[in-house]
């Protein structure tokens, strides 16, 4: 897992953005299941930078003047896509 650049996120649409954050949000929380079951992670260094894009992604929402509601709209999405 690369790290995305500012500059690459900023070049993405808003929709690619989301669906991209939803993405790492997805591998992130397989990756901590793996870690609390025990297992070995394959990278080490994996959790951290998806807690980096994560973060970055956030940032760049929130520089769009998004910041409210960034959180609570990407958890309610994630929540109507698994029901």
């Amino acid at each position: 897992m690369a790290l995305l650049r500012m500059g690459e996120i900023k070049e993405m649409t808003p929709q690619e953005r989301r669906s991209k954050l939803k993405e790492l949000q997805d591998e992130l929380m397989y990756e901590r299941g793996v870690a609390a079951m025990g297992g070995a992670p394959p990278s080490p260094g994996k959790i951290r930078a998806l807690r980096k894009n994560i973060s970055r992604m956030l940032t760049v929402l929130a520089e769009e003047g998004k910041v409210e509601g960034v959180k609570e709209t990407v958890m309610e999405e994630t929540k109507e896509e698994t029901a």
